[in-house]
C-alpha cells in the first residue's frame, strides 16, 4: 500500500467534484462471453464460479483505478484487492462468504476456495473485512440485466461490487451479464472499459 499525495494526484479535481454529489454511487452492467472461461474450468473439473471469482479479481487489480481507497482519510493505492464472495454449500439456502486472498494459478484458487468454503462454519469473517476487498457475488438462477447491492452509505467506499447471474447460449456463445457498482469519486466509464479488457483478455489466454 502505497500513500498519495491528494494535491498531485491527477484525479483530484474528479474526486473533488464527485465528492460534493450526495450520492457518488453507480452501476453498470454488460455482458461478457465466458465460453472458454466455462469450457475451461468443465475440462479441469473446477468450478466455473470460483474460475470467474479468480478472473474478475485479476482483471479488477490489472487497473489502478480500482485500487485507490482512502484508508483512514489517508488516500493509498493499494497493492492488490482480494475477493469477497458469497457462496452456498450443498443443500443450503443461507449464504456464507469467503475472504481469501487470489494467490497462486487459476486451479490453486480454485481448489482452496472450495476448501475454505467447505470448511467455513461461520457466516462471515469479520477480521478480514477491509478497505482492499472486492465484493463478488452471483445470481446463477437468473439471467442478470442490473443490480444494486445494500450498503452502509458511507462517501470514502471504494470498494468494487461485481455481480453476474445466468449464463444464456447466443450463437453458440455462453453470454453472461456482468453488473459493476462503483464509486465515481475513483473510477469512471474508461475503467470499467479497461476491466471488460482485461477481463476478457485473461479469459482468452486460458
Amino acid at each position: 500500500m502505497r500513500k498519495i499525495d491528494p494535491n498531485t494526484w491527477p484525479r483530484r479535481d474528479i474526486f473533488d467534484f464527485f465528492s460534493k454529489i450526495s450520492n457518488p454511487f453507480y452501476s453498470v452492467t454488460f455482458n461478457v462471453d465466458v465460453t472458454e472461461a466455462y469450457a475451461y474450468a468443465k475440462r479441469r473439473g473446477l468450478s466455473f464460479y470460483y474460475a470467474l471469482v479468480y478472473l474478475v479479481t485479476r482483471a479488477i487489480n490489472s487497473v489502478e483505478a480500482f485500487r485507490y481507497a482512502l484508508v483512514d482519510g489517508e488516500l493509498v493505492l493499494l497493492d492488490e484487492r482480494s475477493p469477497s464472495f458469497t457462496d452456498l454449500k450443498k443443500g443450503s439456502e443461507s449464504l456464507h462468504i469467503v475472504t481469501m486472498p487470489c494467490k497462486g494459478d487459476i486451479a490453486e484458487f480454485c481448489f482452496d476456495a472450495k476448501r475454505r468454503s467447505a470448511e467455513q462454519t461461520t457466516f462471515l469473517s469479520t477480521d478480514k473485512e477491509g478497505a482492499d476487498l472486492i465484493y463478488i457475488s452471483c445470481l446463477p438462477w437468473i439471467e442478470l440485466t442490473a443490480l444494486t447491492n445494500e450498503r452502509d452509505f458511507d462517501p470514502d467506499d471504494a470498494i468494487p461490487r461485481v455481480s453476474w447471474g445466468k449464463f444464456h447460449e447466443r450463437d453458440g456463445r455462453k453470454i453472461l451479464g456482468m453488473s459493476l457498482e462503483l464509486n465515481h469519486r475513483f473510477t469512471d466509464g474508461v475503467h470499467i472499459g479497461k476491466f471488460a479488457e482485461a477481463l476478457e483478455n485473461l479469459i482468452s489466454q486460458l
